[in-house]
């Protein structure tokens, strides 16, 4: 048995560490509750790598695909690939016909993992020299039987090494096609033994893994730390809000990582005595928001760190003891991370923040997240038009919106796509938001550009209220009246009351079937008139707000 958190050189080396480790490795339920030891699952994961060499066609790319919730069968296959030296592609369960036979394509799996449950998934999609093996099926037991006495390292496609290909893990696709982007073993280990490390995780952690395992987040930020320290892993087959806390203390959860709007669906579970009765000391992830963060610590009692750095790992910044509320910290050791206007290409003044640490100049400070130092970017799996687009003049593009305080901390202000021009003026979807998570009536803000009827952009938000609540266009009014850092263009246009926020399978907000909508939807939406003032638009004044944009030439604007 050996637990330690020396920084491998591959993450092969994580997989085959534990051989004959007897303690809990592996946790999950299955309408019971089930603990693998440490052991069992090096043993999992090297039958499978022997599988893979055997089931995978000569000369082909040694890749394959997952279309599997969090079962067992996921992380098994992350290590049968590491020991193999072959990649895994994580497919979306959420992705439909052609654009789900497009991801599996693009990557070049010959072998796709599923299970019964995503099978009608795949009814009807031409996919050509892909073999599709079902987990859970005698047949499957059948193919893996002969290779129960694997070891790791017997059967390899390609001898492992740290440039070896070990993912091809999709952007989230919000603008256009999902981007693949490339992981190496080397990378991957690297980037756990620094999490690891940061965090002190060790062999009596429990790492809960409730976010998807075909996302970056769970599988670099949760389950790769875990391998490096030695502690184990409890598996959760798809996020849920009401079971997080039963989970938390029956597997003696110590650890999880979070993206989108989790957070949020946490603190809209119904408040309970034993809110605190858990194992949890660290929550790491993105998109929280300050707000929502020391809500999340005086409630739970539990400390959130929020990060900030992609699957691709063009850049990251890092969190440190004295990072103010709101901040994600600094550029990590090495970085040359700068705040840019895309427009001159200029470094942008720093943020001017008041007291309570509101933006006060978010024009002028709001820019791309440039690296213009080392990047650890490499590239995208046949996209050269994407790689492009990330390195640009030698230096690494984030795609993400940013301002630094005078002290160099880095805030992050949303994606470049969320950037709305209102009357000549930039502003970022991010900054507004965190603004409207102050209201206590909303459990969930959006906020996204619609087209003006005459020039640029208007803002919208979406709103999800706290059980009870109704929307009060006077209150609301009142509450933005009462922000000294709302900027007079920042305040609304248009408010859509919505019954649950719209989110992808990564608990992001679906932006895109959010402006696609507009004002057009079935959901209440108060428009501002310029008198100020909320009303609800209905009828006759919807009409009246469409004639203005067929009148302008611009009501194409609002179909695409």
């Amino acid at each position: 048995m050996r637990t330690t958190t020396t920084a491998p050189g591959t993450v092969a080396e994580l997989i085959a560490r534990p051989w004959g480790d007897p303690r809990p490795g592996l946790m999950y339920e299955d309408g019971e509750r089930h603990v693998l030891s440490h052991h069992r699952t090096a043993r999992e994961a090297a039958a499978r790598a022997a599988l893979l060499v055997d089931l995978m066609p000569a000369g082909a790319e040694p890749h394959l695909g997952v279309l599997l919730d969090n079962t067992p069968e996921f992380p098994f296959w992350l290590g049968a690939a590491a020991l193999a030296g072959a990649a895994v592609a994580g497919i979306n369960p959420t992705r439909r016909g052609p654009e789900l036979a497009r991801d599996i394509l693009h990557t070049d799996c010959r072998l796709l993992i599923t299970e019964a449950a995503h099978l009608p998934l795949l009814r009807g999609l031409d996919l050509p020299g892909v073999r599709v093996l079902v987990t859970g099926t005698e047949e499957y037991a059948a193919l893996l039987a002969p290779y129960a006495d694997a070891k790791p390292g017997e059967a390899v496609l390609r001898v492992p090494a740290p440039d070896s290909r070990l993912l091809l893990y999709f952007t989230s696709g919000s603008t256009g096609a999902p981007k693949a982007a490339i992981c190496s073993q080397g990378r991957l280990a690297a980037a756990g033994a620094a999490l690891a490390h940061r965090f002190s995780v060790g062999p009596a952690d429990v790492h809960y893994v409730c976010m998807p395992l075909f996302h970056g987040n769970a599988v670099i930020a949760d389950w790769l730390p875990a391998l490096v320290g030695g502690a184990a892993v409890a598996l959760r087959r798809r996020f849920s809000a009401s079971a997080f806390l039963d989970d938390a203390r029956a597997y003696g959860a110590t650890y999880f990582t979070y993206v989108g709007r989790a957070i949020q669906y946490l603190l809209a579970t119904e408040p309970r005595p034993e809110d605190r009765s858990h194992r949890l000391r660290l929550g790491f992830g993105t998109e929280a928001g300050a707000v929502d963060a020391a809500r999340f610590a005086e409630r739970f009692g539990v400390r959130l760190v929020e990060g900030y750095g992609a699957t691709e790992g063009g850049a990251s910044v890092q969190h440190t003891p004295d990072t103010p509320p709101g901040a994600l910290g600094r550029a990590g050791a090495g970085d040359d991370l700068a705040v840019i206007d895309p427009k001159t290409g200029r470094e942008c003044p720093p943020a001017l923040l008041d007291g309570d640490g509101r933006l006060l100049n978010g024009s002028a400070a709001i820019g791309e997240l440039v690296n213009r130092g080392r990047s650890f970017f490499e590239g995208y799996w046949r996209n050269p038009d994407a790689e492009a687009d990330r390195i640009r003049d030698g230096w690494y593009w984030t795609g993400d919106l940013f301002f630094r305080d005078p002290a160099g901390f880095l805030y992050f202000a949303g994606r470049t796509d969320d950037r709305l021009r209102v009357d000549s003026e930039n502003l970022a979807a991010a900054v507004i938001e965190n603004i409207l998570a102050r209201w206590p009536d909303a459990t969930a803000a959006a906020v996204y550009g619609v087209p003006d009827e005459v020039a640029g952009d208007q803002v919208m938000a979406a709103l999800a209220l706290r059980d009870g609540a109704v929307f009060s266009p006077e209150a609301f009014e009142a509450f933005l009246s009462c922000q000294p850092d709302l900027g007079t263009k920042a305040a609304p246009r248009y408010v859509r009351v919505v019954p649950e926020m719209p989110v992808t399978a990564t608990n992001k907000v679906h932006r895109v079937a959010l402006r696609r909508a507009g004002f057009r939807c079935a959901d209440p939406v108060w428009h501002r008139t310029p008198a100020g003032g909320y009303t609800l638009l209905t009828g006759p004044a919807l009409d009246t707000l469409l004639a203005r944009y067929r009148a302008q030439g611009r009501l194409d604007l609002l179909e695409r």
